[in-house]
C-alpha cells in the first residue's frame, strides 16, 4: 500500500494533528493511503462490489464494471510486485501485473465469471489499441522536434548490430549445449526477435505449417512460449536498467534518447502559449487526435499493408515535424499521454494476463537449455544497444531499454517491459523495434528457409 505526501501537513504554531476533525482525517486517509491511483477505501468497496457481483454468478463486461474490476485486480498485482524484496525494483510489477493473473486463471484462483468478463471485454473492444495510440501520439506530440528526428534516424543502428550479436551469442551458447542449430535458430532465437504474437509468432507458425509440412497448432505451440520467455527476460532486464540508471544518471536521458536537448518530454512553444494550464476541451480534443491518427494507420495498414500502429507512428511524426499541431493541442495530447500512462497501464496488463497469456505453455519452456539460450540472447542484443548507443552519442540505457523491446511480445510487451524501465516516453521506438524490426526478422528468416528447402 502506497502512500502520498501529507496533504494535510500541520503548519507551525497551529492545531496539532490528533486534534484534526473527523471530516478531515477521513479526507487525509483518502488521499495518502492508496494501492496504486485507487485510494483504500474506494479499493476496498471495489473489491466487495465486485464480490457481490461474482456470488451472483454474473459479472457485466461492459466498460462501467470492467473500469473498476481492472484497475482493482490490475493495481492489486502491480502493487504486490513492487513491495516484493530487490525484485519489486526491477520490473516486478508489471510482470506481476500480467503473469499472476495467468497462473490465477490456470489454476483456477480467479472466479470464472471474472475471467469470461475480462475476455470478452478484452477482445470485443481491443482496449490495448487504445492505450497504445494514446501513449504513442501523446509521446511523440510532447517531444522535442530535433530530438525526435535525430533519435529515429539514429535507433536504427543500434537494433541492427543488437540483432546481429544476439544471434551469434544465441547460436554459440545452444551449440555449445548440444543443441541442433536449426531447432537454435529457427524455434529459439527467431520467435524471440518476431514482435510478439499476432505480428510474428502466428505469422511464423504458419510460414513453418507450409514449408515444413507440420500443423501449425504445432508451429504455435512451440514458438508461443518462447516467444513468452524472451518478453520475460526482457522485462527483468529493463527494470534492473532503470535501477542502474538512478545509481549512474549520467548513462540515461530518463525517457529520452538523445542529449542534445535537456527537456525533450515538454514542448517549451506549448508551454509559453498555454501558461501551463489546459482545459477539459483541449485534453479532449488531445484523446480524439490520438485515435484520429489511429484511424489514419487502419487506413495505410488496408491500402499498403504496413501495421496500423506503425503507420499511426508515421502519421503522427509527420504531423508533428510540419508543426501541424497546435501548442495548445499538443499539451492537450501530453495531459492525455500521463493519464493512460499512469491509471491505464496496471488494468491493461492484468486484462492481457487473463486473456491471452497461457500459463501452462509458459511453463511448459522452462528448460535450463532454453533458459540459456534465450537469457544469453535477450541480453547479448541490449547490451549491444547500450554500448553502440553510447558510441554513437545516444543514451545507453534509454537505447537499451529501446533494445529490450526487440525481444517483447508485440504492443503488450512494449507496454510492460517500458512499465518496468519507467521509459513510457520511448513507447515510439519500440514499435519500431518490435513492428518493423519483427516483420523484417520473419519475412528474411522465412524467405531463407524457404530457400534453404528448395
Amino acid at each position: 500500500m502506497s502512500t502520498t505526501d501529507d496533504t494535510y501537513s500541520i503548519p507551525a504554531g497551529s492545531v496539532p494533528a490528533k486534534q484534526l476533525s473527523l471530516k478531515e482525517k477521513w479526507w487525509h486517509i483518502l488521499d495518502t493511503w492508496k494501492i496504486g491511483i485507487i485510494p483504500l477505501p474506494l479499493f476496498v468497496m471495489a473489491g466487495v462490489l465486485i464480490a457481490i457481483d461474482c456470488l451472483d454468478g454474473k459479472l457485466p463486461s461492459d466498460i462501467v464494471v470492467m473500469v473498476a474490476t481492472l484497475a482493482f485486480f490490475g493495481f492489486a498485482c502491480g502493487e504486490f510486485g513492487k513491495r516484493l524484496p530487490f525484485i519489486g525494483k526491477m520490473g516486478a510489477a508489471a510482470i506481476c501485473a500480467t503473469f499472476i493473473p495467468s497462473a490465477l486463471v490456470y489454476y483456477g484462483l480467479l472466479p470464472d465469471v471474472v475471467v469470461e468478463s475480462t475476455t470478452k471485454f478484452y477482445k470485443s473492444t481491443n482496449i490495448l489499441y487504445l492505450y497504445i495510440c494514446c501513449i504513442i501520439v501523446g509521446s511523440i506530440m510532447s517531444m522535442d522536434r530535433k530530438v525526435l528526428i535525430q533519435g529515429f534516424m539514429r535507433i536504427f543502428f543500434p537494433m541492427l548490430c543488437g540483432e546481429v550479436v544476439g544471434m551469434l551469442v544465441g547460436m554459440g551458447v545452444g551449440l555449445a549445449l548440444g543443441m541442433e542449430p536449426f531447432q537454435i535458430f529457427f524455434f529459439l532465437i527467431l520467435p524471440i526477435m518476431a514482435g510478439g504474437v499476432g505480428e510474428g509468432a502466428i505469422p511464423l507458425s504458419i510460414g513453418y505449417a507450409t514449408l515444413l509440412h507440420m500443423d501449425q497448432g504445432v508451429a504455435l505451440g512451440r514458438i508461443l512460449p518462447i516467444v513468452m520467455l524472451g518478453g520475460l527476460t526482457a522485462i527483468v532486464i529493463s527494470g534492473s536498467l532503470n535501477q542502474l540508471g538512478k545509481r549512474y544518471p549520467h548513462l540515461t536521458g530518463e525517457g529520452q534518447l538523445m542529449p542534445s536537448v535537456k527537456n525533450a518530454t515538454a514542448d517549451k512553444n506549448a508551454l509559453s502559449v498555454t501558461g501551463g494550464k489546459t482545459d477539459v476541451t483541449t485534453i479532449a480534443a488531445g484523446a480524439l487526435l490520438a485515435v484520429l491518427l489511429y484511424m489514419v494507420g487502419m487506413l495505410l495498414h488496408k491500402l499498403i499493408g504496413l501495421p496500423a500502429p506503425v503507420g499511426m507512428l508515421f502519421a503522427a511524426v509527420a504531423l508533428k515535424l510540419a508543426h501541424g499541431v497546435s501548442p495548445r493541442l499538443l499539451e492537450g495530447s501530453q495531459v492525455v499521454y500521463k493519464f493512460f500512462q499512469t491509471s491505464v497501464t496496471y488494468p491493461i496488463l492484468f486484462a492481457v494476463g487473463v486473456a491471452i497469456t497461457p500459463w501452462n505453455e509458459l511453463v511448459a519452456a522452462f528448460t535450463i537449455s532454453n533458459l540459456l539460450v534465450i537469457v544469453s540472447t535477450v541480453a547479448a542484443l541490449v547490451a549491444t544497444g547500450f554500448f553502440v548507443g553510447k558510441k554513437i552519442g545516444m543514451h545507453p540505457i534509454d537505447v537499451a531499454i529501446v533494445s529490450c523491446c526487440q525481444s517483447g511480445q508485440g504492443g503488450t510487451g512494449d507496454v510492460a517491459i517500458l512499465t518496468a524501465g519507467n521509459r513510457m516516453q520511448l513507447m515510439p521506438f519500440a514499435q519500431i523495434a518490435t513492428r518493423i524490426g519483427g516483420a523484417i526478422n520473419v519475412s528474411v528468416a522465412l524467405l531463407v528457409l524457404g530457400n534453404f528447402l528448395v
